[in-house]
């Protein structure tokens, strides 16, 4: 299996700048349990430039990972508010019996043939639904207590989650250009 691997700029996500073709990430929505997490960040959607429209998001994404197997965890770094890494904090110090994930995200990439931006790795418009992967028998989930200072302006912190597929057969979309477009399967359908 092919993996896939973004490193996305969190000073282009945070401060879109027209004339830069930096990849950008957004986690456009994330639950965990029954916690929801706030969508309190306004930042530049990448397809829409010309008009300045603006999206709110829970974070915007330094780094996703996903190895291409159909049972394989999808990783996903993300810079998040102040409010997001509160909850998060006690999140992750709670009973986290409820490990299920609900979330949507899309990575953003530059097509220097046909000068756009396009949607290189996201979920379209159904939500993914995992688990919090299990690591060492702890939970893949961390949040770094101190600012980080990539973007000083808004506070944002470090967030790391690891999603592993729910027992259902779910989409995830490629772009590799404005035009050429494929997807793969995330997660096995189990019989009942």
């Amino acid at each position: 299996m092919a993996s896939t691997s973004f490193n996305c700029s969190v000073s282009q996500g945070f401060n879109f700048e027209k004339d830069a073709q930096s990849v950008v990430g957004h986690l456009t929505s994330l639950k965990i349990g029954t916690k929801e997490f706030a969508k309190d960040l306004e930042v530049m959607d990448p397809t829409a430039i010309k008009d300045d429209t603006k999206v709110k998001v829970v974070g915007v994404i330094s780094g996703i990972f996903w190895n291409g197997g159909y049972a394989d965890p999808i990783s996903i770094n993300s810079q998040i508010s102040t409010t997001n890494k509160q909850d998060s904090v006690v999140l992750q110090h709670s009973d986290l019996s409820d490990t299920t994930v609900e979330y949507d995200y899309v990575i953003y990439d530059y097509d220097p043939v046909a000068k756009v931006y396009y949607k290189a790795f996201h979920n379209d418009s159904t939500t993914l639904k995992g688990l919090v992967e299990k690591s060492g028998g702890g939970l893949s989930l961390g949040i770094e207590m101190d600012q980080s200072m990539e973007v000083v302006s808004p506070k944002n912190y470090s967030l790391y989650i690891g999603i592993m597929p729910q027992e259902s057969a779910q989409t995830v979309h490629y772009g590799v250009s404005n035009t050429g477009k494929f997807t793969k399967a995330w997660g096995v359908s189990v019989a009942a």
